[in-house]
Formats: structure tokens, sequence, C-alpha cells
């Protein structure tokens, strides 16, 4: 058996004794430097194949001995990963097909996750370096777990392996049956019917989404089981005090932004014992804490609200986001907050040659201590004290709402893009809207869940809101889910392109949304993109004179939404052609009710709607009343206590009442230039200090306080 979770916050970074420039001998000096900063992880080996294994056959461990033994010795633990991400060139000269064949042709060596993951030569050589590798150091003392692989997708791979695999999966699901896949799919449009299995085509250019997306699922289970298969190997030698995790990422937008284009989370997880992720921001003047929550929420949902491990955050990062004094510290709570049981930067030094050369690490390319390397220690220092991280560890959350997603939907948004219902690359796509939703509820202090779009009823009721964002893609049994859910009292709000197809993307062919009308009260079957298209809002926002809603347009879609009787209009289209038609609206069915939201929204927009919804909903927290000065977190600790994080993302001090009264965890603190702290009441109480709700407190720039009680 191993293990599920960890004994205390973990604090770290990757560390690659191989990167040093020739000549240098760091590693004694590295862990003591760590060490100074409260350190007490690191994680090695992942992405070093060709170092440990310099030729077929041929292992070399000097460098992971090295980096084991230090730490052990420094006390540090360690987190061994897998160094199947990038193949050595011995692998690719052998084996040219290892590399993904793409939509862009075949691979070329160079850049790392080009291999094709189901190719059976990179399985061989992958098993033979896993086993030998983690046989090497499954016992000794330093070692408390293992990453499996990095960041794993399937990497765009259309090879001819992937592709076979592809027809042996299509025809064990529809039992031999052409004409039962040809009907599925819809295939006889453009001549594209499949007559005979020996004639299957290579899918690339398919122009059918619900082929396309059957591929895309496809290579999704391809990760899920990538990652088991690996995750069993590791098992056979782990002791049971050792866990396995994976850095799971994000849509990539020059920082974490979306849900995963080519992995299924809510899938590919139960491979591992604790959830590992990959979040990166803007900082500066961008750090907004949303992408952090997100990424957290996001990690936290998939293993059903179990706690995680940040494996990987920027601590220097790229140009422009070296953090302000203060920030970084800040963004470490952050962390945190969403319920992390760990946080480590990548990386520990910045490297001297390559690609990455200016993603820099906690220390420069000079290898000397830095102000951000001073004020990791601020953070590092304050979680070792018993009497702070072991009351912030383990933090469990009950929220109230929860967001449903699903690849499919954004997968098929891709092709049918919202704007223009081609695949042309126009407009926003489904990961804005699920942002678009998220961020609004960020900026309420209103936190939620993510739950897959297969989340049996059971699951919905824990949740007295439930929002689908352009789930364009949703099988039968969901939308059945969904109708109880209403009925048995809770809340659904639906927004634009939700409901419009069934999971393989076949488009309905009755009143939309299928089988909810009676639910929504509404049904619509026309809409357009909508040009100088106003909003006129209800009693329900008080009318149009509220200055937050002043001069609503609607944008990239508008759906002609025609209500029942019974049906609440919250807002309607302003415009002579559409002046008829609702945009947004809300029905009582059974003991809940359900509101469309028919067009995309501002984020002000939206904001104040989904604000109007979670009050109407009767959803209440300590932090609703402090939205636009200062985001509140929640959760409950070990010992029972609700552990409030009050963070302020802003140049400027905020002044607030508290909404909680406890003690304070973690006071606010001015971290100077030379990133060092100071304490300084004008920036928050002091740890140790009591509060009682209302009492009144200021939180510095950049800066935060944490309450237990």
């Amino acid at each position: 058996m191993s293990k599920n979770t960890v004994d205390d916050i973990l604090f770290g970074a990757a560390y690659y004794d191989e990167y040093m420039p020739k000549g240098e001998d760091r590693v004694e000096t590295d862990m003591r430097l760590m060490k100074d900063a409260g350190i007490n992880v690191i994680r090695i080996a992942e992405s070093t194949w060709s170092t440990c294994e310099p030729q077929p056959g041929e292992f070399d461990f000097s460098h992971v001995d090295r980096a084991l033994d230090a730490a052990h010795a420094a006390g540090i633990k360690v987190i061994v990963g897998t160094p199947t991400y990038a193949v050595p060139t011995w692998l690719v000269k052998m084996h040219p097909d290892v590399l993904a064949v793409t939509p862009n042709g075949p691979g070329k060596y160079g850049a790392r996750q080009i291999m094709d993951i189901v190719n059976p030569a990179y399985r061989f050589y992958g098993e033979r370096v896993i086993r030998r590798l983690i046989a090497h150091v499954a016992n000794h003392p330093a070692v408390i777990g293992y990453q499996v692989d990095n960041e794993t997708k399937y990497y765009d791979s259309c090879s001819a392996d992937m592709q076979t695999l592809f027809v042996k999966y299509l025809r064990g699901k529809f039992n031999d049956d052409l004409t039962e896949l040809n009907n599925h799919f819809g295939l006889d449009y453009w001549s594209n019917r499949i007559n005979s299995w020996e004639d299957f085509p290579d899918v690339t250019a398919s122009i059918n989404q619900s082929l396309r997306g059957e591929f895309d699922r496809f290579r999704r289970t391809q990760v899920a089981e990538f990652l088991a298969w690996q995750a069993d190997i590791v098992r056979e030698y782990a002791r049971d005090d050792q866990f396995v995790t994976q850095n799971f990422d994000f849509e990539w937008r020059g920082y974490s932004y979306g849900v995963q284009p080519a992995v299924n989370h809510f899938e590919a997880q139960t491979a591992v014992n604790i959830a590992g992720v990959d979040i990166y921001h803007p900082t500066e003047d961008e750090l907004t804490g949303k992408e952090i929550a997100f990424g957290g929420d996001m990690t936290r949902s998939i293993k059903d609200g179990a706690n995680y491990i940040v494996l990987e955050t920027e601590a220097q990062g790229q140009h422009g986001w070296l953090p302000f004094p203060g920030q970084l510290r800040l963004q470490a709570y952050s962390h945190l907050a969403g319920g992390a049981d760990g946080v480590m930067y990548w990386h520990w030094h910045s490297i001297h040659n390559s690609f990455e050369t200016y993603w820099k690490g906690l220390l420069s390319h000079d290898l000397e201590p830095n102000p951000t390397y001073e004020e990791a220690g601020v953070f590092g220092r304050e979680i070792a004290a018993p009497e702070v991280g072991g009351r912030l560890r383990h933090l469990r959350k009950r929220n109230r709402v929860a967001i449903m997603v699903n690849n499919e939907s954004l997968s098929a948004l891709e092709w049918f893009r919202i704007e223009t219902g081609f695949p042309d690359g126009v407009g926003p796509n489904y990961n804005d809207v699920v942002r678009r939703v998220y961020d609004a509820l960020f900026e309420l202090n209103v936190e939620c869940d993510f739950i897959p779009v297969d989340a049996p009823a059971r699951k919905l009721a824990q949740y007295e809101m439930i929002v689908t964002p352009a789930l364009y893609c949703a099988p039968e049994s969901t939308l059945a889910a969904l109708r109880g859910f209403v009925e048995a009292g809770g809340h659904l709000v639906s927004t634009l392109r939700s409901f419009v197809t069934d999971d393989e993307v076949t488009v309905w062919h009755d009143r939309a949304p299928h089988m909810l009308t009676d639910v929504f009260g509404l049904t619509y079957n026309q809409f357009t993109r909508p040009k100088n298209v106003g909003l006129t809002f209800g009693e329900a926002f008080g009318g149009s004179d509220d200055p937050a809603l002043s001069g609503a347009q609607s944008a990239v879609l508008i759906e002609l939404l025609k209500p029942a009787e019974g049906t609440d209009v919250l807002a309607s289209y302003d415009h002579y052609a559409w002046k008829d038609y609702a945009a947004i609206t809300r029905h009582a069915f059974g003991a809940g009710t359900a509101e469309w939201i028919g067009t995309l929204l501002d984020p002000a927009v939206m904001k104040a709607v989904l604000h109007e919804a979670v009050t109407s909903a009767g959803i209440e927290s300590a932090g609703q009343g402090l939205a636009g000065q200062v985001t509140v977190r929640q959760g409950v600790n070990e010992r029972g206590e609700t552990v409030t994080y009050l963070l302020n993302y802003s140049a400027q001090p905020v002044s607030i009442s508290s909404p909680v009264a406890g003690e304070v965890v973690v006071g606010g603190r001015q971290i100077v230039t030379a990133g060092t702290a100071e304490d300084d009441l004008t920036v928050g109480p002091a740890a140790g200090t009591r509060v009682e709700i209302g009492n009144a407190m200021t939180i510095g720039p950049w800066n935060l306080v944490v309450i237990a009680g």
C-alpha cells in the first residue's frame, strides 16, 4: 500500500546536479542554502534519461546518488521522477518511430515531449530505465515518493501505432458493426462512409467532429493508461511509506489557463496516490490569484477533495515575472489556501544552457542568494513552525458551488467555434467561457469545485449550485442527473452552447435544450452573432439603472430564447430585431431553479449576473461581503478549526473588518527590498493575535492574514 498523504507541508524545488556548469561542485552548498530557506524537499531525475542511461543498457546513477546522499545528510526529503518525458539520442537513432507523428508531419529530435507514448520500442526502453532507476533508489531513506513522467499528454500523436489501436478500439466499441459506426457518427456526409475496416482512413484530416472527438477521447485514455502503466511498475519497488504522483497541467497560454485538452484529469488521476500539479501565472502588476486558485481547485477536485502537491510553480520565472517584494510569500500561501500540501519551484538554480536558460529559478545564474531566494526563506521558515504548518496542512473544503466540465466540449468547440461554427480559430473557445464563469465566482469570493460530466447524482447532491459553462456535449445520463438535481432543490446555471449534442457530438434533433425544456422553461432554435445588441435587465437586478450593468452588450453569440409561461426573464435583448427574445431566464422546477444565460457576458456583467444567482440561491459565505477588497479562501484543518485566508492581490493597503473570529496564524509582515521580513503591524496583525468578527485590520500590499478559529 502506498501513502495517500504527506506528513508535513512540503516546500522545495526541482534540483539537477546534472545541469550544473562543468567544474561546479555545488551539492553541499546548495543543500545548506536550501536548509537555511526552510526547504524540506527536492525533486530529481525527471528529464535526465540521457544522463542516467548514456548508451542502451549502460546505467550511471552517480548524479542521482550525489543528490540523494546530500539531501539525506541535510534532512531534506526527495521525490524521484521517472525520466521518460525526454528521450535520449541513441533511442531515436535506433528506433526513429518513437517520435510522434503529428498533423504537422514526422517528428524531429530536439525538444522534450516528442514521443509516441504507445510506441512499443519507447515502452520497452522506458520500462527498462524505470525499473533500473526505481530499484536503485527505492530503499534510500531520503526518498518519500515518485513522480511518474512529467506533464504527460498524447502530444498530438496520430502515428500508425496510435491509429491502429484506435481502429481496434472502435471495432470493440461497435462490435465490428461498420453500419452502426457510420450511422452513429454520420459518416455518409461528403462520402466519408467507411464500408470496410481495411479501408479505414487516416483520421488526421477528418472533417467529422464525431470521429475526430472520438479519436481525441481515445488518445486521452492512452494518457491515463500510460500513467497507470508507469505507476504499476514503480509500485513493484516502492515502499509502503512512499507515494506516487504526477504533475498535471493545463491549457497553456504563456501560463496555466484552463481545462487541459489532451488529458482527462478525472480519469488519469486514478493512477496516482496524490495528485500533483504545475501552476504558472502572471505576476508583478498582473498577479490576481486566479490561476493559482483555478489550478488548485481543479487538482483538488479530481481527487474528490483530497490535498495535492504543487510540484511546479515559478520562482523568478520568465521575463516579466520577477515577483515584487511580498508576492512570492503571498503566492505560496495562496497555494495552501486551495488545499495544497506542498509548494515546489521549477527550479532551484537558473540553468546556463539550452531552452529554459531564462526560465529562472530561486537562484540566478551567479548561484548566489537574491531577494527571491530570501523571500522563499521567509515562507519556508514560517511554515516549518508547528504552530503554523501544523495548523495549515491537510486543509479540507466543503464548497457549495461546482462547475461541471468535460474534454469533449472543449474538443468540439475547437471545431465548431462558438462565434463562427467553424474550425477557424476565431473568437473565444470553451476555456474562455469556463474562465469567464470561474473568474467571476473568484471575484465574488464564492469558492467552487469542479465536477466531471459523468458525476453521479449523489455527487451533484453535495452542492447547492452547479454551473455548466458551454457544456456543448453531454450524454442523456448527465441531463437526467441535472434534471434530478434541480427537482430536488438544486440551482442550475447554464450558459450558451450547453446541451447541444450527445457526448459523441451528434446534435440532438428535438427542441433545445434536449430533455430540459421544462426544467429551464424555455426553448430556442435560432441564434446569431450579435452586432450592437445591448442587454436590458429586469427588476431582479434593480433594472437597467444598475451602474454595473449600464451599457451591457451581448458578445460572440446570442441564442434567441423563447420563455414559457411562468419563466422569469432576467434580461432581454435591446435590439429592434431581437427585442421579443429573452437573453437570461430563470425558471422554478420542482424544489429548485434553472437559469439560462443565452449570450457571452463581459467579465463585469458576468460577475453581476452570478452575484444575483448565488444570492437568489441563498448561498452565503464569510468572504462575500469583502468581494472587491480582498480574496477570501476557507477550509477546515486537522483540528477541526476553520482556517480563513485573507489575501490582498493589490499594490495598495486594504482596510477591512474581520469576517471571522479566531487566532492569527500568519500575520502581515513587511517584505523589504532585500527579500527579508520585518514585523509591521501596519500591514496586518501579528501572529498570535486574537481577533473577533468586525475587528478592524489593515492588510498591506501583496500581503495576507490567516486566521484559525
